[in-house]
């Protein structure tokens, strides 16, 4: 059984432009790596507004961020990795 909710969660971001799904989380729903799921997410204390893309989750539970939302969602910042990032997942 897939997502079927709006589910949301806070997360670091990784090298590579990477977020882990929480294993808690993954468990509950029984998330698939094929499923495709409409992300959204924002820089905790860092104001850059919302970024939302469609992605699928790997095997080992990230979600990739496209190069251009992590463009538009860092501004003026050389980089984001280690920053807490908002994360929201919903069944696309």
């Amino acid at each position: 059984m897939p997502l079927t909710e709006i589910v949301s969660f806070k997360a670091v971001l990784q090298k590579g432009n990477r977020v882990q799904v929480p294993k808690l989380i993954r468990w509950q729903f029984k998330m698939e790596p094929t499923q495709v799921l409409k992300v959204s997410l924002t820089a905790v204390d860092f104001y850059s507004g919302w970024q939302t893309f469609y992605a699928r989750m790997g095997k080992d539970g990230r979600i990739v961020i496209p190069k251009l939302t992590m463009t538009l969602l860092r501004g003026e910042k050389p980089s984001l990795a280690g920053y807490v990032m908002e994360v929201t997942l919903e069944p696309a």
